[in-house]
């Protein structure tokens, strides 16, 4: 499980491609003394395996169906990743739960310097399928950052982002119309199943009772 808190921006070192799959190496300076093969790291949202690792860089296998359903499509040689690895059982909680499972991929809009401020503000459009997991004020994991939606409306999602957040991820290297990771909040999809379980439970009562002559 990961918490949406960046802890390194990497960058493509290259990708070879071998049949089906992919072979991604990412170049990384702080996250690859703590990484062992076969660990779990968040790369730009996705949870992949580290299957070789080096003094400075790591490799990642990846299948033709994870290549398709993110935005690793748009990679290519120096693009800038943001990396992440698991939370640890002592750690603290910063972000939100994010599970490294990409829902669905967006495309920027735009991302601009809020007028007379500091801050930012990130437009994308998502996957209409996704849309009833997004609220206002609620979680969204972002090329795996944990943020806070400042509003939705139809497909557009709008987010604020403060100098910090632009300054430690790959958001200032987003350009309009590329590709972006999302994951929607866990809890919101629990919550579907339970209420959808309710009514069908409610449902079956009902049609008991009806022909139960009541």
């Amino acid at each position: 499980m990961f918490t949406g808190i960046i802890e390194e921006v990497g960058h493509v070192a290259s990708i070879e491609i071998k049949g089906q799959q992919r072979r991604l190496t990412l170049a990384s300076s702080k996250l690859i003394r703590e990484l062992k093969q076969g660990d779990s790291i968040s790369v730009s949202g996705v949870c992949l395996t580290a299957v070789d690792i080096s003094r400075d860089s790591f490799t990642c296998d990846l299948a033709q169906e994870t290549w398709l359903r993110t935005s690793f499509s748009r990679l290519k040689p120096e693009a800038v990743v943001n990396l992440e690895l698991p939370m640890r059982a002592s750690g603290r909680f910063d972000g939100h739960i994010v599970q490294g499972h990409v829902d669905g991929v967006g495309n920027v809009t735009s991302f601009e310097r809020v007028p007379d401020g500091n801050d930012y503000l990130l437009k994308i459009n998502v996957p209409s399928e996704i849309t009833r997991y997004i609220v206002t004020k609620g979680s969204l994991a972002i090329e795996g950052i944990s943020l806070t939606v400042a509003a939705i409306e139809g497909t557009q999602v709008r987010v604020a982002i403060i100098p910090h957040t632009s300054e430690v991820t790959n958001l200032q290297s987003l350009q309009s119309g590329d590709l972006v990771n999302l994951e929607v909040d866990v809890i919101a999809k629990y919550v579907e199943k339970m209420i959808g379980t309710e009514k069908a439970k409610s449902s079956i009562t009902l049609e008991k009772l009806v022909r139960a002559g009541f």
